[in-house]
């Protein structure tokens, strides 16, 4: 019975390799017996994502207050709310897929949506948190030995609000969008093309020229996004883009590529796995609870610039440097 339940449970994974330690023990197990009371319910995949978007979105409120520092218990508690919202928000949205592969109601908007998920929480969240240091900066001030003058503090919000803006967009944004093409390509290569989603932006491209405009405006505005988020991806990883073409160009297709090649892509693969779990929400978003509680908040983003970004480099230039050594021994 409990292997029955186990491997059931497995199969709405996209693989075990592609999970950190936290997903895989804490957070999938949640997320599967939630799946398991939506699909009861006959509650789409996609109106799950919706809901963690909303109460994702709705934690900026809490995170918008001092934690214990500023306003002692009653803004660890709000800050706390704000946490354990957040953390629903990620078990929702894990439970999407989850819904999905058990439900077979997979959808490319779901696949669009999901990849937005993490900006409408993080896009309010992180204004709140501009809001935030505006208001509480004296630890910042204390640290630095900066006056806690109104000029001052103009001048090191408007700091925040472009390190921020940074942050997310760039970092942050870059960061994810780099880790989840990684596990694509992961899946992949022990999957094969049908159970992967390594999406290319010619063939989005061409799903948006071939839907009518009329009556497909919200879609199409989806699928334009979803191009340029693709795109982003390519232009990352040139040289797994090169190999692809070689791979196509010498077997027909890439996904007939000898079984020597696949393992040792698959070696490569497996080493950065660990690392790049780092870059998506259980580790990141564990550092920016640390930071808030502690009411340092402002400080996640030069984490998230420095730190993240420097990882992210890092699993990119080993990946990118393995593609091009296998590229130059095939072609």
């Amino acid at each position: 019975m409990f292997q029955e339940l186990k491997n059931k449970y497995l199969a709405t994974l996209k693989s075990t390799e592609t999970e950190d330690w936290l997903d895989y023990r804490v957070v999938r197990p949640f997320s599967y017996l939630w799946a398991l009371g939506f699909a009861k319910l006959d509650i789409h995949p996609n109106t799950v994502t919706i809901i963690s978007m909303i109460i994702g979105a709705i934690s900026c409120f809490f995170f918008a207050h001092g934690s214990f520092y500023y306003e002692g218990w009653n803004g660890l508690w709000l800050n706390i709310i704000g946490v354990l919202l957040l953390c629903v928000a990620d078990i929702l949205d894990c439970t999407d897929g989850q819904l999905a592969r058990m439900t077979g109601k997979k959808s490319r908007l779901g696949r669009i949506l999901d990849g937005m998920s993490g900006f409408v929480w993080f896009i309010p969240i992180y204004y709140a948190i501009m809001y935030r240091f505006y208001c509480y900066h004296t630890l910042e001030f204390g640290f630095l030995g900066i006056p806690d003058t109104e000029q001052n503090v103009l001048i090191a919000t408007a700091i925040v609000v472009v390190l921020a803006h940074y942050s997310g967009f760039v970092g942050m944004g870059g960061q994810q969008r780099v880790a989840d093409y990684y596990i694509q390509i992961h899946l992949f290569m022990t999957k094969g093309e049908k159970d992967s989603e390594l999406d290319n932006s010619e063939q989005q491209k061409k799903a948006y020229d071939e839907t009518p405009t009329e009556g497909n405006r919200l879609w199409k505005f989806f699928l334009k996004g979803y191009i340029d988020y693709t795109r982003k991806q390519e232009k990352t990883t040139p040289e797994f883009q090169k190999l692809l073409a070689t791979l196509r160009e010498k077997y027909g297709n890439a996904g007939n590529m000898p079984d020597d090649i696949r393992q040792e892509l698959l070696r490569e693969s497996r080493r950065i796995m660990p690392w790049n779990a780092m870059l998506t929400f259980n580790f990141r978003t564990g550092m920016f609870f640390l930071f808030c509680l502690i009411d340092l908040p402002a400080c996640n983003f030069l984490f998230e610039i420095i730190c993240l970004g420097l990882l992210t480099l890092c699993i990119n230039r080993h990946h990118e440097a393995c593609c091009k050594r296998i590229s130059n021994e095939i072609a």
